[in-house]
């Protein structure tokens, strides 16, 4: 079973990312299971989101405590939660951001970057002051773990996004061709 462990912001969608992702992964043939887990729940406030996949039915139904990857929608959370908690040795951590793999001192995990924000920006997916990047992300996410394709990935964005369905696409594509892999 392969667990993902996203962390966001409220209102950056990532529990949206989860659910398309279990989507994503259904579509390839998987069975998959999303779910959030919220604390404040405001905007702005720190949220989670899983998702599991695996070849045969998933049965459990608790929060994912070793991921075997680690979804970073807003970098700044990085300085406010231990986002590797848990993480399996020699995990995949995608960061939405500017900066280089080799820039984070996480060198006992992959690290893969990606500048989502701007990507997001670039596709009017959201506002200026609160960009939507969970679609990006998503295409890094494929691009860094490779357990679900772009074309899957891409689909259930088509099919599921609840705006700019096209946008959230192309914003997905963009992602995975420019994220940075650090190994």
């Amino acid at each position: 079973m392969y667990e993902v462990r996203f962390h966001g912001r409220g209102g950056q969608g990532a529990v949206t990312a989860a659910n398309i992702l279990a989507i994503a992964a259904v579509k390839q043939g998987y069975h998959a299971q999303a779910f959030p887990y919220f604390g404040v729940e405001r905007r702005g406030a720190p949220v989670q989101a899983f998702t599991r996949i695996d070849e045969r039915k998933i049965d459990i139904r608790m929060n994912v405590y070793n991921p075997d990857a680690i979804v970073v929608l807003d970098p700044t959370l990085m300085d406010v939660v231990d986002v590797t908690q848990g993480l399996k040795e020699g995990g995949i951590i995608v960061i939405n951001t500017a900066k280089k793999p080799e820039d984070f001192n996480l060198s006992e995990y992959r690290v893969a970057t990606v500048n989502a924000t701007e990507i997001a920006l670039k596709h009017r997916l959201g506002s200026q002051a609160a960009p939507i990047v969970n679609t990006a992300i998503l295409g890094a996410y494929s691009k860094a773990v490779g357990n679900v394709g772009i074309e899957y990935v891409v689909e259930a964005i088509k099919e599921n996004a609840p705006a700019k369905r096209e946008e959230n696409a192309n914003a997905a594509r963009e992602a995975y061709e420019n994220t940075i892999l650090g190994w």
